[in-house]
């Protein structure tokens, strides 16, 4: 594949690789659009810039901070809701009452692969005519009753950084329910132009021929890599039953095991494990901390004690593919020590 690159002269500026990956994407998701830029944080830019969106964005603050900082880079406020104790994700019983004249969408993230309230945040969306923009990054494969949850809402967004289930080292995707935005999308992506016939103003969000060869790669390993992380998880579960908190997965849920995150009794035993595990050579990572409402760049801090006090106390154990089952009995039975 990498020959092919050199012998077509096609580095970047979408070829061949980078069309057949979207279209690959699009027929292994069952998504009607697809478009595959430099990464996950321009994609949800595109998104903001796309749909028009000023003023208020009601937002989740448990989440990776290119959320947020997408929304102010964009010039947006972000208005942060605070979350399900269950899912992390944004509570939407609490959306309500953050509306003001000022609201213009919602942009709230599947927390590890674990999908938002799509129904309830959709029925508030149209009762106040507010747009909703999910952050995908984490959900690559996941469904809701069977459709792809990145099928839901005005635009989603995802990372395919090298660090996710499925990655292209460097890259992201945004998909749009409606074919309009989706070409508005397009052109921003690409400087605002086709050829020599420019529509509207534009960054360079576009990927290259190396990083689709990346993606093309490892889409087909899809369905193995999901099954090897589930297989992993529960180990995991088996092992740590009893011992730490796990965020719940809905019903009518198809989920892809990107994660596996744990949450203690305490901070204090947070960094009792963390540390013990560290000294092991295990790494672990405080995912996602601190809370984003209480970012110290902020000129608004809202309360959002549910998160505020999960982002203190979840810590996010490794997961990959092929970690050894052995890892994995070393890694529980060294978190049980340090709790003692």
């Amino acid at each position: 594949m990498i020959e092919g690159i050199w012998h077509n002269f096609h580095l970047t500026n979408r070829g061949p690789l980078v069309q057949k990956l979207e279209k690959d994407i699009c027929a292994k998701l069952k998504l009607d659009n697809l478009l595959f830029v430099s990464n996950g944080t321009i994609a949800i830019q595109l998104a903001i810039k796309a749909l028009e969106i000023t003023g208020e964005v009601i937002t989740t603050p448990f989440s990776y901070v290119a959320t947020t900082n997408s929304l102010l880079w964009e010039g947006c406020v972000p208005v942060f809701c605070d979350i399900s104790p269950e899912t992390f994700c944004i509570d939407p019983s609490k959306i309500e009452a953050l509306i003001t004249p000022s609201t213009s969408a919602i942009l709230a993230t599947h927390v590890y692969g674990i999908p938002c309230d799509v129904e309830a945040i959709e029925a508030i969306a149209q009762k106040h005519g507010l747009k909703v923009i999910y952050d995908a990054a984490h959900a690559f494969g996941v469904e809701y009753k069977r459709k792809s949850i990145f099928s839901y809402g005005d635009v989603s967004t995802c990372s395919f950084h090298a660090t996710k289930l499925f990655h292209t080292v460097e890259g992201g995707s945004v998909t749009a329910k409606d074919p309009k935005v989706f070409k508005q999308i397009s052109l921003y992506h690409s400087f605002g132009h086709i050829g020599d016939d420019y529509f509207t103003e534009g960054i360079n969000g576009k990927n290259c021929e190396l990083h689709a060869a990346m993606g093309l790669c490892n889409l087909p390993k899809l369905d193995e890599l999901i099954a090897a992380r589930k297989y992993r998880s529960e180990l995991y579960d088996s092992l740590l039953n009893g011992v730490v908190i796990r965020p719940v997965v809905p019903q009518h849920v198809t989920y892809n095991y990107a994660y596996y995150p744990v949450v203690f009794a305490s901070e204090t035993d947070l960094l009792k494990v963390k540390g013990s595990l560290q000294e092991h050579g295990i790494n672990t990572r405080r995912y996602f901390y601190p809370s984003l409402n209480q970012l110290p760049f902020l000129t608004r801090h809202d309360s959002c004690p549910v998160s505020e006090d999960v982002s203190k106390r979840v810590l996010c154990l490794p997961m990959y593919f092929d970690l050894a089952e052995t890892d994995i009995e070393s890694i529980c039975e060294q978190i049980k020590i340090a709790l003692g």
